[in-house]
């Protein structure tokens, strides 16, 4: 019992002396220097486009996601994909636009098979 009445006077104290500390007056700090300001670039793109794509295919490390897309003015379409932890791929199609906002369609199916080219085999000479 006396343990937890020790308790509560050391936690006072320090409320105490948390509380003093936060309502001392402010301390006056030299005015930071004012920076020039800095004429933003005006020239903005009508139609702005692009388009981009990548692809992690990692052996070592399990790793595989891809992502494509492309804008064209105010619209954005693509898809990305990445294997999830339980093994089956995620495939996320997605668009946006004014109009109709964001949209994403979801599909959920196996791991492709990786594709394996052949290796040409050079002919003997007997």
């Amino acid at each position: 019992m006396a343990f937890l009445k020790i308790t509560i006077v050391w936690l006072s104290f320090v409320a105490f002396t948390e509380c003093a500390l936060l309502r001392a007056a402010p301390v006056a700090l030299p005015a930071a220097p004012v920076a020039a300001a800095v004429p933003l670039a005006t020239e903005i793109d009508p139609h702005p486009q692009y388009a981009f794509a990548y692809n992690v295919q990692d052996a070592l490390t399990g790793d595989s996601k891809s992502q494509q897309e492309i804008r064209d003015g105010d619209i954005v379409k693509g898809s990305y994909s990445v294997v999830d932890a339980d093994g089956s791929l995620r495939t996320v199609f997605y668009t946006a636009d004014p109009i109709n906002g964001f949209n994403a369609i979801v599909q959920r199916g196996p791991v492709p098979a990786p594709i394996v080219k052949p290796v040409p085999v050079p002919a003997r000479l007997f």
